[in-house]
C-alpha cells in the first residue's frame, strides 16, 4: 500500500501549497488542513442525517375550562330567538293569503307521494325522542358547558335565520287540508294569547297549540331533526355505529314525513337541512382546526357570528374529548377513559 508520501509525489507540483513550517515549504493537499476540516464537516453532516426527530407528547392532562357564565349566555341567547320566532309566526299568520285566492304552490313530491294523516304525528314523536336522547347524553357528557353552549348558539342562530326567511316571503299553505286560526286583524291582547299558547305547547301540533300558519320557510321541524342527530353523533363514541344508525332513521324518517304528511314544501325541507348541516360544519371546523383560529387566509372568519365564536370558545384550545361522568359529584368520578376516536368534522365524514 502506497504511503501518504508517495500519493504526494504522485500530485502536479502545482497542486501543492506552501507553508514555511511544513518541511520543505511544501503542504500535501491531501492532509492540509482544509481538507481535513472538510472531512470532519462531511462526517458530521451524514451522521447528522441519519438522525430523526421525533416529538414525545409531554403527557400533560386537557384543561378544558368549563366557564357555565357563557353557557348560560348562550341559552339566553337560543330562549330570545325561540321566543321571537313565536311572535314571528303570528306576525306571519296575518298575511298568509286565504287558501281560495291563493291555492298550494307546484310541488313535485306531493304530485307523486298522497298525503297521509298520521305521518306529521310520527314527525314530531321522533323529534321528541331525539330530543330526550341528545338531553341524556349531553346530561352525562364531562365537558357539557362548552357542548351545551355550542348547541345553544346553533339553534338560536338557526331560528334566527328562520324569523328572516319568514317575515320576508310568505307563502301561501302547502295543502288544502291546513286549517289555519282566524285572522286577529290588530288585536294585540289576543295575539300574545297565542304566542304564550304556542310557547307553552313547545310549538308542537300534537299538543295543539300550534294553529297559526306561514311558518312555511323553512322547516323548523327539520332544523331540530338535523341538529339533533349532528351533536349525538359529534359527542359520542365513533364505535357506537349501531347508536348512530339509530339516531339517523329517527331523524331521517322524522324528515320524510314532514312531506308525507304535506305540512311543509319540499323546498322548506332541503333549505333548512342544508342551513342547518352547514353551519354546524362551520362553526366546528373552526374549533377543532386550531390552525384556522391565527390563520389570515381563513374565509370563515368572515362571517358575522365570528365576534361571538371568538367569545364562545377564547379559552377551547383543543378538541372536545369524548369523556363521559356523573352529572352530579356523589357518584364514582368521571371516567377517565377518552374514546379512541373522536369525530373531527373537518375529517372525511358521510352526510
Amino acid at each position: 500500500m502506497a504511503s501518504a508520501d508517495h500519493q504526494c509525489e504522485r500530485h502536479s507540483p502545482d497542486t501543492h501549497t506552501h507553508d514555511a513550517s511544513h518541511p520543505g515549504g511544501l503542504v500535501c493537499p491531501v492532509h492540509s488542513p482544509e481538507a481535513e476540516e472538510a472531512k470532519r464537516s462531511r462526517k458530521a453532516l451524514v451522521r447528522h442525517r441519519d438522525y430523526v426527530k421525533i416529538s414525545v407528547p409531554d403527557g400533560k392532562p386537557i384543561r378544558l375550562p368549563m366557564e357555565w357564565w357563557k353557557t348560560l349566555l348562550a341559552f339566553m341567547y337560543a330562549g330570545c330567538n325561540l321566543v321571537l320566532t313565536t311572535v314571528m309566526i303570528t306576525v306571519v299568520h296575518e298575511r298568509v293569503p286565504p287558501k281560495d285566492s291563493s291555492p298550494p304552490l307546484p310541488d313535485k313530491f306531493f304530485d307523486y307521494i298522497d298525503r297521509v294523516k298520521w305521518a306529521f304525528t310520527v314527525t314530531e314523536v321522533n323529534g321528541m325522542v331525539l330530543v330526550g336522547i341528545w338531553s341524556l347524553q349531553w346530561l352525562f357528557h364531562r365537558y357539557r358547558s362548552i357542548v351545551g353552549r355550542r348547541f345553544f348558539f346553533l339553534m338560536g342562530t338557526l331560528y334566527l335565520y328562520r324569523c328572516v326567511t319568514m317575515y320576508i316571503t310568505t307563502l301561501p299553505v302547502p295543502g288544502m287540508h291546513m286549517s289555519c286560526a282566524p285572522k286577529l286583524y290588530g288585536d294585540s291582547q289576543a295575539k300574545l294569547q297565542r304566542v304564550l299558547q304556542l310557547i307553552s305547547g313547545a310549538g308542537l301540533s300534537i299538543t295543539g297549540s300550534h294553529i297559526m300558519c306561514g311558518d312555511f320557510l323553512y322547516s323548523g321541524h327539520t332544523v331540530m331533526l338535523t341538529l339533533t342527530y349532528l351533536f349525538i353523533k359529534e359527542y359520542s363514541p365513533r364505535s357506537f355505529w349501531w347508536y348512530h344508525l339509530l339516531c339517523w332513521l329517527l331523524a331521517a324518517v322524522g324528515v320524510v314525513c314532514i312531506l308525507v304528511a304535506h305540512e311543509h314544501y319540499s323546498v322548506d325541507v332541503v333549505v333548512a337541512y342544508f342551513i342547518t348541516s352547514r353551519l354546524f360544519y362551520w362553526y366546528h371546523t373552526m374549533a377543532n382546526v386550531q390552525a384556522l383560529k391565527c390563520c389570515p387566509n381563513n374565509y370563515l372568519t368572515h362571517t358575522w357570528w365570528n365576534p361571538i365564536f371568538n367569545f364562545l370558545e377564547r379559552n377551547v384550545q383543543s378538541h372536545v374529548p369524548c369523556s363521559f361522568c356523573w352529572p352530579v359529584t356523589w357518584p364514582p368520578a368521571c371516567l377517565k377513559n377518552p374514546c379512541k376516536k373522536y369525530s373531527m368534522v373537518q375529517s372525511a365524514r358521510e352526510e
